[in-house]
């Protein structure tokens, strides 16, 4: 991939026309929280990426914003010392959780004076509901606990242009959160794919549902949480697979929970650019990038995808995009048409390690279904 068509580069003639429009009320907003924003679509480990001082929230923080998603969600990460905890927070924005590292509580109320706590360890998912007063504790005196969380912050942010409205709003939206005793209880309503449910004790052994549309025997599932408008899922397949390339919008954040392996990822007619992972890596799809995931460990690898519902763009019949064939019009690249060299890449990485690839079943079940070929839809 060269350069100067990986950063879109353009002359600083061009660059200073549109350098009042660089900055945002949420840019101006982070900026003020003394916080840095890393401009990243790969970031190797979660539990290492440095943090710095997050006096407002009596914490320490990062903000990890690549693409257009610092215009449609954001991701940020947070610490909480040992025998801590952060301050009360509201806000007029979703926000979804994954902790990384260590145990703690969490308490959720609103302005009628009804309060939730729960407990939370590494490995748990949540949401906070919507303008709700939230509190997480640290629940060790002797281990920092950490936590990603993914926002569409910076819609509602830019839209209003005032923090203080943003975060000292007094409004209880009683159709998200009404005092439910049992609303992060371990539990859920599956519907399809959906996991109707606002708190997962475990993502990394909750049991899925095949998916064989995105290849490879993979396992998935999808949730819908706190009645929010984003979304998540999480995906999984065996040893010695892959999963099928595909694009979408930008603002998917890819979180690693379980395996190793590489990622290929680039602008289509570019040559991919890899991207190693394990437990804890993190990757953002740049908006159209086609990316595919492939499992090099010893283990099935799992994933847990946060986003804003933008990033699926759908057919007619609400079916994302990415889970549709280019053939018909997707954009999901059939094993099929995919660049010989994915499969000897595939091969030259399991050999390394003594593996090889369990992918034949894979690619003969998808000519079943496979449909003609289409030369104007690039397959």
């Amino acid at each position: 991939m060269n350069n100067s068509s990986k950063n879109a580069q353009v002359s600083d003639a061009i660059a200073k026309k549109f350098e009042t429009e660089k900055e945002t009320p949420y840019t101006r907003w982070i900026a003020k929280e003394g916080l840095d924003i890393i401009d990243a679509m790969y970031v190797p480990n979660l539990h290492t990426v440095d943090l710095k001082p997050w006096v407002r929230r009596s914490g320490r923080g990062v903000y990890l914003n690549h693409d257009a998603s610092r215009t449609s969600n954001d991701c940020y990460v947070c610490e909480i010392a040992p025998g801590k905890q952060l301050e009360p927070q509201r806000q007029l924005f979703e926000e979804m959780i994954y902790i990384l590292d260590g145990r703690g509580s969490t308490s959720v109320w609103n302005d009628a004076g009804i309060k939730v706590s729960f407990e939370w360890k590494a490995g748990a998912i949540f949401a906070i509901p919507l303008n709700t007063w939230h509190q997480h504790f640290n629940g060790s005196g002797k281990d920092a606990a950490r936590f990603v969380a993914v926002t569409n912050g910076p819609v509602v942010i830019n839209a209003f242009g005032d923090t203080d409205f943003v975060f000292n709003t007094s409004y209880d939206f009683k159709n998200r959160f009404a005092g439910e005793s049992d609303y992060f209880a371990n539990k859920g309503e599956q519907k399809g794919l959906l996991l109707d449910t606002n708190f997962v004790a475990d993502a990394i052994n909750l049991p899925l549902i095949s998916a064989k549309e995105r290849g490879a025997g993979g396992g998935h599932i999808r949730f819908s949480m706190a009645k929010g408008s984003m979304n998540s899922h999480i995906s999984q397949f065996p040893v010695g697979t892959y999963k099928k390339a595909h694009a979408h919008g930008p603002g998917a954040h890819v979180i690693v929970l379980s395996g190793e392996g590489f990622s290929l990822m680039g602008p289509e007619g570019e040559e991919p650019r890899r991207f190693d992972w394990k437990e804890g890596t993190m990757i953002v799809p740049p908006n159209m990038w086609f990316h595919q995931h492939f499992n090099t460990g010893t283990t099935p690898a799992r994933y847990l995808a946060f986003k804003a519902e933008g990033v699926a763009i759908r057919n007619e019949q609400g079916v994302p995009k990415a889970w549709i064939s280019r053939r018909v019009g997707g954009h999901q690249v059939d094993y099929a048409d995919e660049s010989p060299q994915v499969r000897q890449t595939f091969a030259e990485a399991l050999a390394k390690v003594g593996l090889q690839p369990r992918m034949d079943e894979a690619y003969q079940a998808e000519l079943a279904d496979l449909p003609p070929a289409n030369p104007l839809r690039g397959a």
